[in-house]
């Protein structure tokens, strides 16, 4: 009577309990332990959370709270090469943005000229740096016949250079303008 009495009023803790076992047993515990070749591994505990924060497995708690000025951001809207780009682009409708894989790649476009050929701009950023080597500009051209048979060719135009100069250009003003607010906003020191 006494274990039946106990049953009762620990039924949601057991319950819970069990619950938790059944969770833990299907995500795979055997895949958070992985033994590890102690020669390859360092015996210093220094060394190895400098190792794994440099291949980008942990975080470190210190580095947040000293406030680094030196902070690189992996925004789109940080980066003025991404955002000329986006503007100078605005008026194509855009198939694929991949800010991480640095690759803005526009749909097929047609004034309406000319109905039967289309263009497609890709462009891919090799540097967050604003420099004429920094990105690739690169316009493929679809000619279409009456039978719908297409054929797709990669081409070399004065757009090309148009885009990069245009592109360039506005990532140098966005540039200015973050600097001239930078300087125009100083962050108060904590420790004043």
């Amino acid at each position: 009577m006494i274990l039946l009495n106990y049953f009762c009023k620990n039924f949601l803790l057991v319950l819970k309990g069990l619950v938790i076992l059944i969770f833990l047993g299907s995500c795979g515990i055997s895949n958070i332990y992985k033994p590890v070749d102690a020669r390859k591994v360092s015996p210093s505990s220094q060394e190895r959370v400098k190792k794994n924060l440099e291949e980008g497995k942990g975080f470190s708690v210190l580095e947040g709270l000293k406030g680094n000025k030196n902070t690189t951001y992996q925004f789109a809207t940080s980066n003025p090469m991404w955002r000329a780009t986006l503007e100078i682009l605005d008026f194509l409708p855009l198939a694929n943005v991949d800010y991480s894989g640095g690759i803005i790649t526009t749909d097929w476009y047609n004034e309406g000229s000319a109905t039967d050929e289309s263009i497609k701009i890709t462009i891919r950023f090799l540097t967050n740096e604003i420099r004429s080597d920094g990105l690739k500009v690169i316009v493929h051209k679809k000619k279409c016949s009456l039978q719908q048979s297409c054929s797709v060719k990669k081409i070399s135009s004065k757009l090309q250079q148009e885009l990069q100069v245009a592109i360039l250009k506005k990532a140098i003003i966005y540039e200015k303008q973050t600097v001239k607010t930078k300087k125009k906003y100083k962050r108060p020191d904590i420790r004043d």
